[in-house]
This record gives structure tokens, C-alpha cells and sequence, in this order.
């Protein structure tokens, strides 16, 4: 039997704001010692009020926004009730029934047979709630025990909610990327996997092909990348599909990935919602959010990545996959437009943003990936970057020769220029010394002459390579091929 997959996702997005959700504790807990961003309010103690934060909620409703939500006039906080050593108050103050946004989607390339290629994935709702303090457990230790970190409670935490879908990993995969994207482009979080800034919970279940019946659900989690969620779902489908096959019952629950195995496992039941006892914060005032408000916040949000590729394209004339791989990211996009702006090239506009492209996308992409950082964090600035491009394009430096000043401005924040001349990189264009380079090539290799003699034309590149090698790389190779060439002509007589 066929078996459809079914898939919704709830993402956790730690809002990057100054102070804490209800309190007046700085948020940058990420580097703090332990216990040092911590106040009555979130250490939960008796007496201690809450104080919602107005950036927070703004941040929320902006997201909301950029996926098509409804914004609700009235809206609320709820204490969600459960017993954890992480939860200081014994609950947590989140939205249950009336949230800050609902009813929206985010487009994924989906179905080619509908318009533009791409399909709505529902966006059920976005709420805001406050993030619980850090267990960290030592069961090394003889007798082992766990710490709380409070640090990180109260920080402004946003769960967006998806429809259930999604109908595979890849297409979840891709859901996750855009959603990572956009909250980076709205200037709302980080959106850091590895800093827990941006986390993920699936919920899976699987059904007969044209069925319209959901099947059990199990919901995963610990996965603490794209790749992790991506390997986990496709696991835990695997594993439904065995389980029904052999005649077995798909049980709720909660299941943890464990990347080391590469498989996940059982942790608990699945808790309902009328587990938590849910009930309004007697502490909080509910929120009227007014048109006015809403307006104000629609009207500041920034050009998002669909946008901006499709400008990109139009504007840039780049190709799809150049654009789109520019615009994954709010930091590379404002990379590549900065370094075209300081481009001050001969050639025209299009001709200098593809040649930018490439060098990003190439030779810079690959010493970032190297050291695991994105563009935001590049010691090649745009700056310098369009610094490297005009020397090649004035004939200072060859492509290859300016690939290895690029790894050296990498690794030493130096311009290209500074570079070029303590390193006496300068490309060669004085047609004497090459010609030079060119007669002990040429002696040096009877067979290769004997080649092009006898018709073989790509001797020529290969003797021009020698040339290349014996100036060290800095012959002008245009100019180098020339006279390879004609110094191979003179043979003939």
C-alpha cells in the first residue's frame, strides 16, 4: 500500500530584543555566567508582576504580517500549566485561544502546474510566550545531577504554528529555510540553530494515498538543525510505514531525535491541551491591537527574500539560482548589493553583479564555509572585496593571482593592494620578460613543440602553463598565449 506523509511544524524563535519578555532583564544571556540575568519576575517569585514588552508584540505582529496572517483586534495571555524543574513559576505565561496572529501561509516550490510553481503551506497561528530556564544534566558525575540555568527564562520566545501540509522532509526542509530566512530579513532574531535561537518541533503521522483522514500523530523533537530535521522526519516516516506494515499501531507521543544514531526515540505521552490547564493571566491586561498600530507596522516592513530575488533578477539581470542563492540570507544579500555599489568597473552593471556573484558564491563562499560563518561575519568587507575586482580589472592582478591575494585578505584583514606590493604580485605585462619565459619553456619541452607542429593546437595551452609557472603566475595570460603562439609559428621555418 502507498502511504502519504503527512507533516506540521511549530517553530520556536527567540525575538531579539534588549530586555526580557515580562521584565526588565537583559536578554544577551547566550554569554552571561549562569544565574547573572535574573530578576524577582523570573526567577518566579511570590509577589513579582509581569510587564509585557511592546517590541516583543510588535515583533510578533510583524511576522504575522509577512505570512499573511489576520491580526485580531483583542488579544490575550495564558498560563500554561505543567510541572518542570525549567519552569521557575510552575507555569508558563504563553497564548492559548486568541493569539496575535492566525490564518496565514508561506509559499514553498511546490506543484509546476500552479502559478509561478509554488504552493501555499497554511501558517495556523503565531503566538508569543516567554522561554524557560536551561537544565544542564552531569551524568558523568558518580552520582550525577542536573543545574538550572535561569538565565534564558522570560526571554521573548515566538512559536509559529503550520497546517499539517506538508507532504515530505524535502518540502519541510524547504518550509523551515523560508521561515529562517524571513525572520532574519524582518530584522526580528537571529534566527542562530546552534544558539537555540531558532528551533524546531515536527509532528508526523502518515495515511493510505488518498485518504483525508489524518492518521496518529507523533511529534519530534531535539533536532537543532536543517539537516537534523530533515534526517529525523525521514526517519520517523520510515519507522510509521514499518509499524503499520507489520500490522502494528502508531502511538502518540513525544519522540527525541538522537543525531549520534540516527534514528529517534520514545519519551513521553502526548500531552493534550487540556493537560496544561490553560487559563487568562490574572496578572496581565489583554491587548487591543488597533488598525492604526498594525498599519504603522505593515507600511516598516523591509523587502523580503521573494522580493528581492525577483528584483535581483530584474534589475542585476542575474539567473534564478544566482539570485536565489544571494537572497537566502538578509547578511549576503546586503553583501552583494553594497560591494555593486562600490563597483566602479568599465564594464556594464549586469556584466560587474555577475562577475560579484561569482567571486561570492565561488572562491568567498567557500573560505566562509571553511570557519562555519556567513557573510555577516566575512573579514573580506564589500569594501575590499571591490577593492580585488578593480585590480583585475585594470590589469594589476590575473583571475588566479587574485584568488590567492582573496585567501590572503581573508586570513589577514589586509586590502589586495597592500598585498600586491610586499608580495611583488603585480601581474607582468612587459612582453620582454615573458618573452623570455616563453623561449625556456619552449626549449624545455621539444615534444609539446613537436605537437603543435603537428596540428595539436592544445599544446599551446600546456606550454603557456609553463610559462605561467616559471613567472610564478604573474604573467598577463592573454599576452602570455600570444607569444607562446608565436614563438611556436617561428619553429615552422
Amino acid at each position: 500500500m502507498e502511504y502519504e506523509t503527512v507533516i506540521g511544524l511549530e517553530v520556536h524563535v527567540q525575538l531579539d530584543t534588549r530586555s526580557k519578555m515580562f521584565c526588565g532583564c537583559p536578554a544577551d544571556y547566550q554569554a552571561a555566567e549562569p544565574n547573572t540575568r535574573t530578576c524577582p519576575v523570573c526567577l518566579g517569585l511570590p509577589g513579582a508582576l509581569p510587564v509585557i514588552n511592546r517590541r516583543a508584540v510588535e515583533y510578533t505582529v510583524m511576522t504575522g504580517l509577512a505570512l499573511h496572517c489576520r491580526i485580531p483586534q483583542f488579544t490575550k495571555f495564558d498560563r500554561k500549566n505543567y510541572p518542570y524543574p525549567d519552569l521557575m513559576k510552575g507555569y508558563q505565561i504563553s497564548q492559548y485561544d486568541l493569539p496575535l496572529a492566525l490564518d496565514g501561509h508561506l509559499e514553498i516550490d511546490g506543484d509546476p502546474n500552479l502559478e509561478h510553481g509554488r504552493r501555499p503551506i497554511g501558517v495556523e497561528r503565531v503566538h508569543l510566550e516567554e522561554d524557560v530556564a536551561k537544565m544542564q544534566h552531569f551524568p558523568e558525575d558518580a552520582e550525577g545531577y542536573s543545574l538550572v540555568d535561569v538565565n534564558r527564562s522570560g526571554v521573548p520566545l515566538m512559536e509559529i504554528v503550520s497546517k499539517p501540509d506538508l507532504r515530505s522532509p524535502e518540502e519541510a526542509h524547504q518550509y523551515l529555510t523560508s521561515l529562517h530566512s524571513m525572520v532574519q530579513y524582518l530584522g526580528v532574531s537571529t534566527a542562530n540553530m546552534q544558539d537555540g535561537n531558532f528551533r524546531c518541533d515536527a509532528n508526523v503521522s502518515i495515511r493510505p494515498a488518498g485518504s483525508d483522514t489524518f492518521g496518529t500523530r507523533t511529534e519530534v523533537k531535539n533536532m537543532n538543525s536543517f539537516r537534523s530535521v530533515y534526517h529525523a522526519l525521514e526517519y520517523e516516516v520510515e519507522r510509521q510505514r514499518h509499524v503499520v506494515e507489520d500490522g502494528g499501531t502508531v502511538v502518540q507521543e513525544t519522540r527525541g531525535w538522537v543525531e549520534e544514531r540516527g534514528v529517534t526515540v520514545s519519551q513521553r505521552s502526548k500531552e493534550y491541551a487540556h493537560d496544561y490547564r490553560y487559563f487568562p493571566e490574572p496578572d496581565l491586561p489583554p491587548l487591543n491591537i488597533g488598525s492604526e498600530w498594525v498599519d504603522r507596522l505593515q507600511s516598516a516592513l523591509p523587502e523580503l527574500a521573494p522580493q528581492r530575488k525577483a528584483r535581483f533578477q530584474d534589475e542585476y539581470e542575474l539567473s534564478d539560482y544566482d539570485a536565489d542563492q544571494l537572497t537566502g540570507s538578509r547578511a549576503t544579500a546586503d553583501y552583494f548589493e553594497e560591494t555593486v555599489a562600490l563597483s566602479n568597473t568599465k564594464v556594464s552593471r549586469p556584466a560587474a553583479a555577475k562577475e560579484i556573484a561569482n567571486w561570492m558564491l565561488g572562491d568567498l563562499s567557500y573560505l566562509l564555509n571553511q570557519d562555519h560563518r556567513d557573510f555577516a561575519a566575512a573579514s573580506v568587507t564589500p569594501g575590499r572585496l571591490s577593492e580585488l575586482l578593480g585590480l583585475i580589472a585594470d590589469g594589476t592582478l590575473s583571475t588566479s593571482l587574485a584568488k590567492t591575494v582573496l585567501e590572503q585578505m581573508y586570513a589577514t584583514r589586509a586590502p589586495a593592494a597592500d598585498i600586491v606590493r610586499e608580495q611583488g604580485l603585480a601581474q607582468i605585462s612587459d612582453t620582454g620578460a615573458i618573452e623570455a619565459a616563453v623561449a625556456e619553456a619552449i626549449a624545455a619541452n621539444p615534444k609539446a613543440v613537436a605537437d603543435y607542429l603537428s596540428g595539436k593546437e592544445t599544446a599551446a595551452r600546456f606550454l603557456m602553463g609553463q610559462v605561467m609557472r616559471l613567472t610564478k603566475g604573474q604573467a598577463q595570460p592573454e599576452l602570455a598565449l600570444r607569444l607562446v603562439q608565436a614563438g611556436l609559428e617561428a619553429q615552422r621555418q
